[in-house]
């Protein structure tokens, strides 16, 4: 009997660990397209990323990661979109009245959802009873939002209330500061000078880049290009891959540092016309849609 059960653990357990990591940390690699949005994939692997920074004695720090699955359309609001709103949105940051057509969570989708990926990763950045504040130039009304979890406090950026309540030690979460010659600015005004700050998706590019040319660190970077995306989570390489026409993500290579972002591009394009020419549209019926 001690023999077989011996056997089963030895052939299971290893078994049970492997499938029980990604819930950890979120795994490696590119999140499920777009199931890491919904089942805290996302949110656990650029949690995990800020706290490993964060460890590493990083202090300026970018997150950058499309909020809500199937951005591109958020406007239209489609059923991803909608889904994403009452499934996640509504339920974890309590919003009162819920997700429903013309209220403020339906139409500041994106706002609504920065403040939640900021929830899920302040215990990373505040470590433990740390103090996170989150500031947003967003519009979203705070007063809305029931469940905060973490945060410590809220606020619009460089407003006098919020720059008056900074307390010293507190970790800044910023939301789409804008500009990144503002981004020393924000720090200076809000940020305790041995406190990290995390600059969390920032819609605002001045260059045909990836990432910021002001040294914070990408510590967790998903984008997406022309027929694929491009990852990044620290300390690990930047990592191109092809979407292929099921939906799914293959690495197509790997970078020490930084690279070019029209290298990239160029590289993932070519070779998902090599593999499937015009096939891999993913807007265009019979061509590889799957929007």
């Amino acid at each position: 009997m001690k023999t077989g059960s011996l056997l089963f653990s030895a052939l299971v357990l290893p078994a049970l660990v492997s499938s029980f990591v990604p819930f950890i940390d979120g795994g490696k690699g590119m999140p499920k397209l777009y199931d890491g949005w919904f089942n805290e994939q996302v949110a656990k692997q650029a949690s995990a990323a800020v706290g490993r920074a964060i460890s590493a004695g990083k202090k300026k720090i970018e997150v950058n990661f499309p909020p809500v699955p199937n951005v591109e359309e958020v406007r239209f609001g489609t059923p991803l979109n909608q889904k994403f709103g009452k499934a996640v949105l509504a339920k974890d940051l309590g919003i009162a009245g819920g997700y429903k057509p013309g209220s403020d969570l339906s139409r500041q989708l994106i706002a609504f959802s920065n403040v939640y990926w900021a929830k899920k990763i302040a215990s990373a950045a505040g470590g433990l009873g740390g103090k996170v504040c989150v500031l947003t130039t967003e519009p979203v009304t705070f007063d809305q939002i029931k469940s905060r979890g973490p945060i410590s406090r809220v606020g619009a950026v460089m407003s006098p209330e919020a720059r008056k309540n900074g307390r010293d030690g507190e970790t800044i979460v910023c939301i789409n500061p804008g500009g990144e010659e503002k981004w020393d600015r924000i720090v200076s005004a809000h940020c305790s000078p041995s406190s990290p700050f995390v600059v969390l998706n920032n819609a605002f590019s001045t260059t045909y880049g990836l990432g910021n040319n002001r040294g914070y660190e990408e510590v967790y970077y998903v984008k997406r290009i022309s027929k694929g995306w491009v990852y990044r989570s620290f300390p690990g390489p930047w990592e191109a891959y092809i979407e292929k026409p099921d939906g799914n993500v293959e690495l197509l290579k790997s970078y020490k540092e930084k690279p070019e972002l029209r290298d990239v591009a160029t590289l993932v394009r070519e070779e998902s016309f090599k593999r499937y020419a015009i096939n891999n549209d993913r807007w265009t019926p019979g061509f590889g849609e799957r929007l």
